[in-house]
């Protein structure tokens, strides 16, 4: 590959992120995630590299980095599949830009499209019990204004089956105080969605916006979840978040040993999912309270119901027992094609 000068890769960079995808009318949403993922790749060069950050050209980034790089997300970072390729395919539209802006660049392009993630099996959805849920939530110490955050940061997640930016990306004027309180969700590609929110959880978001909006009225755009910084409200992070929740399940596990030693927020949508499921929701109403644009990914909590079902039933039948070799393991099989098929009204 040609040299390029120093500074137009990160010409390149500001120009994609501040005009480009501006024009292109992205969500915020995806544009923090582009962002994030190519902050993530410089950084691993600049370690890799052992350079100053100012300094990382795009000669640097060849396929063998970017292969390090995921791999690096996958062993050290513990991201799955969809994570690293989401990583991956964001970093490719950038490279996809460049070489539209000057055609010494597609020789880049060329090289990094070619880089692959292979195709894992799905593990099994995770989540958290109402046990385990409760004891996370009564961590938090409720006395103290950060305990009081926090614990109804997590509450909310739970109550409203959010995504983590979905949820910190609530303004004051997304709450709807009428008879029965909602709150506006903005999911992927601008999907908007109204989730209903039980009394319990009402009652901490009065108290949470008396004690932190003290004088905002309903209409405000202020963030409902933020942080002070330089004197002014900013919009909470992610990684801010992911750190209150992991720290709440460290302390819950110790009054809780079946809640797993990584609790992060989407852990949290899918107990609620689960629960709901496992109480009788109709998986349809399930997968548009999720914000799910296709019902087949709603699918793994029957599985993940299903598996826990027959999982009991071998415990509670020893192989020794004459009822055991009466059990038929496809019976507890999922077919797809059939529930699908249910929840379209197809049967």
């Amino acid at each position: 590959m040609g040299r390029v000068k120093k500074n137009t890769l990160f010409s390149l960079i500001h120009d994609y992120f501040t005009i480009y995808l501006q024009t292109r009318k992205r969500s915020e949403n995806t544009i923090r995630s582009y962002k994030t993922a190519m902050v993530m790749f410089l950084e691993f060069v600049k370690i890799q590299k052992n350079i100053e950050f100012k300094d990382i050209t795009f000669e640097m980034l060849t396929t063998k980095v970017l292969s390090d790089f995921l791999g690096f997300l996958e062993k050290q970072r513990g991201c799955g599949a969809s994570s690293c390729k989401q990583r991956l395919h964001s970093i490719r539209a950038f490279f996809t830009y460049a070489a539209e802006q000057d055609v010494n660049f597609v020789v880049y392009w060329e090289a990094i499209k070619n880089v692959k993630i292979a195709d894992t099996p799905k593990a099994p959805v995770e989540y958290l019990s109402e046990t385990a849920v409760e004891s996370i939530l009564s961590c938090p110490d409720q006395t103290s204004e950060k305990g009081i955050r926090n614990m109804f940061l997590m509450l909310f997640l739970y109550q409203t089956g959010a995504r983590i930016q979905e949820l910190l990306d609530i303004r004051l004027n997304d709450i709807h105080w009428s008879k029965v309180v909602a709150i506006t969700l903005r999911g992927k590609g601008g999907k908007t969605r109204s989730v209903p929110i039980v009394d319990k959880a009402v009652a901490h978001l009065q108290k949470y916006v008396s004690k932190f909006h003290p004088g905002d009225l309903p209409c405000s755009e202020q963030y409902l979840f933020y942080v002070v910084r330089d004197n002014a409200k900013k919009r909470m992070t992610e990684d801010n978040a992911r750190r209150i929740v992991a720290r709440y399940g460290s302390a819950a596990k110790s009054i809780c040993p079946e809640i797993p030693d990584n609790v992060y927020p989407h852990l949290f949508r899918h107990s609620r999912a689960m629960h709901l499921y496992q109480n009788g929701l109709d998986l349809t109403l399930i997968s548009q309270w999720l914000g799910h644009s296709q019902l087949e990914t709603t699918l793994i909590y029957a599985h993940a119901d299903t598996e826990l079902k027959r999982r009991a039933i071998e415990r509670a039948i020893p192989n020794d027992k004459t009822l055991a070799k009466h059990l038929n393991a496809d019976r507890f099989q999922i077919s797809e094609e059939e529930t699908l098929k249910a929840l379209c009204g197809l049967r």
